[in-house]
């Protein structure tokens, strides 16, 4: 398995949030949507961190933020970045220190004049027990 790509994880699209999304409002899709977690990404693309529910109310509950905060108060703006391209044996090592991984697609575009520029789009987040998944299933063929 070390050697398959990311993209065989078949991931699902990721719950994105806007930085201007308060606390309680991440909070409550976070809970609605059934998720721990969500990547912050600004209009224009960059990828700014992760909220987490336990990280958001953990600094609510210590009084480092307020519900009506805005997310990128409470937002893990250290994490890894992994490509679609890239193994799963890589995925691991990052694994190791961090508790997800945030897989990114990068896209050539092109803007009015003609000039280029690599954009990266948030394909998924991918987390150990993902990855534990992954291999025990196809162990198993």
């Amino acid at each position: 398995w070390w050697n398959i790509k990311v993209q065989k994880l078949n991931l699902s699209a990721p719950l994105i949030l806007l930085p201007e999304v308060s606390c309680q409002k991440a909070i409550e899709i976070l809970q609605e949507k059934g998720y721990d977690q969500a990547p912050v990404v600004a209009e224009s693309g960059l990828i700014l961190g992760m909220v987490t529910l336990s990280n958001t109310l953990t600094s609510v509950l210590a009084g480092n933020a307020q519900f009506s905060d805005p997310v990128t108060k409470v937002i893990y703006d250290q994490f890894s970045k992994i490509g679609l391209e890239d193994s799963l044996g890589k995925l691991s090592s990052i694994l190791e220190n961090d508790h997800f991984a945030i897989v990114v697609h990068e896209q050539m575009q092109f803007n009015g004049n003609g000039s280029s520029f690599m954009k990266q789009m948030v394909f998924g987040v991918v987390t150990a027990i993902d990855l534990l998944t992954f291999v025990s299933r196809n162990d198993k063929k």
